[in-house]
């Protein structure tokens, strides 16, 4: 092997951005562990996630069609054909082959993204069989979204046995085994290793006064959310403005709704682009509003700030909720549910989270990042 170890990282993103914002918290910790990075990737490009320190391959991009995940669209809009998945199967092979890996790793399959099995399998193949023999590992977050089909588990794990060497949980095991979402862990737990979760790897000062003592809603990557958008802005005419609020909508968001919510704010209401400096924002908010996804809720925590979570439950997704539920249980956090969600309500919320003390300090392990790399270096 040579001195710096090669990992070759593949990460899709979909519908929202947490995937590839956890993908590039993870290269960065590799490539400062010293490993040589390169990072497969498989959706649209997406403004402020840059890779420091990687070589970044640009697969065909492509995305959902919808946030039920109906159909795969390419960059043109259309949805992906035969001769599509072919020319990125032979570029995922051709990558393969000229980085000579000596770590695969594979962000959330074999445990999602099961319409990209057409070409991971292949890869997977490719790398058991390779003459080196690169370590194979999986990354995946702490929650997977609940099957509905009968089996899927089975057969997800049946996968990660079949090929993995190794598959890194983001998560805390004493807070949320994955077992808690994965009814087959038990039959692949030689292979489980909790990391602790995976924070963002900004540390951008905001500028003076941002942030400062105000109310702040983002969504994420904005591909899905511009109802609470919406619904906050309203909620903010009724709560009064004694305290500025700060709208972020993520880079998805489009143009046209981004731009009634600014014409539509009143003089407290700041409507902007989702910020790289959003954790510096939460470190002075007086509370935050925002959905429940991974990322988000790890800015949180990290923020120390009131936070008012309004989990996203759309086409039976599951994940968010269960994470809210857990974290407001330790009274980490407030929860609402999305479901006929007004003005009125967010406002009721908003005012009872501001007159509550600030949330006691968790005892989350963090450090997942740093922790994933140290596991694959083990296992070299």
């Amino acid at each position: 092997m040579s001195k710096a170890p090669r990992l070759l990282l593949y990460v899709q993103h979909l519908l929202g951005i947490g995937h590839i914002k956890r993908a590039e918290a993870l290269a960065v910790a590799f490539a400062g562990d010293g490993f040589e990075v390169t990072v497969l990737l498989g959706g649209e490009p997406v403004p402020g996630v840059a890779f420091p320190g990687c070589t970044t391959v640009q697969l065909p991009p492509c995305r959902t069609a919808d946030e039920n995940f109906s159909a795969l669209l390419d960059e043109a809009g259309n949805p992906v054909t035969d001769a599509w998945w072919e020319k990125r199967r032979a570029q995922l092979l051709d990558t393969f082959d000229a980085r000579r890996p000596d770590v695969l790793l594979t962000e959330m399959f074999p445990f999602g993204r099961r319409p990209f099995r057409k070409e991971l399998l292949p890869l997977l193949e490719r790398a058991r069989q390779a003459e080196w023999r690169p370590r194979i590992v999986s990354s995946v977050r702490d929650l997977l979204v609940a099957k509905n089909k009968p089996g899927r588990d089975a057969q997800m794990a049946e996968i990660a046995r079949r090929y993995y060497d190794l598959v890194l949980v983001h998560g805390d095991e004493a807070v949320l085994p994955f077992s808690a979402s994965f009814s087959e862990a038990a039959s692949i737990a030689d292979l489980i290793r909790h990391t602790g979760y995976v924070g963002s790897s900004s540390t951008l000062a905001a500028p003076p006064g941002d942030g400062e003592d105000e109310v702040i809603v983002s969504i994420g990557g904005g591909s899905v959310g511009a109802d609470l958008m919406a619904v906050a802005l309203e909620a903010a005419r009724l709560v009064g403005s004694a305290r500025r609020w700060r709208l972020l909508a993520g880079p998805n968001l489009a143009e046209a709704t981004f731009r009634q919510l600014q014409d539509a704010a009143p003089a407290h209401v700041i409507v902007e682009r989702a910020r790289p400096d959003f954790p510096a924002l939460l470190a002075r908010a007086a509370l935050s509003i925002s959905q429940a996804g991974y990322n988000t809720v790890l800015d949180l925590m990290t923020a120390g700030c009131r936070a008012l979570l309004v989990p996203f439950m759309t086409a039976g997704e599951s994940e968010q909720m269960q994470r809210a539920r857990l974290l407001a249980a330790r009274d980490l956090v407030r929860v609402i549910s999305p479901v006929g969600l007004t003005p009125s309500m967010l406002a009721e919320a908003v005012t009872a989270s501001l007159a509550a003390p600030p949330p006691p300090r968790h005892t989350l392990a963090t450090d997942g990042a740093r922790r994933s790399a140290d596991l694959v270096r083990g296992i070299l």
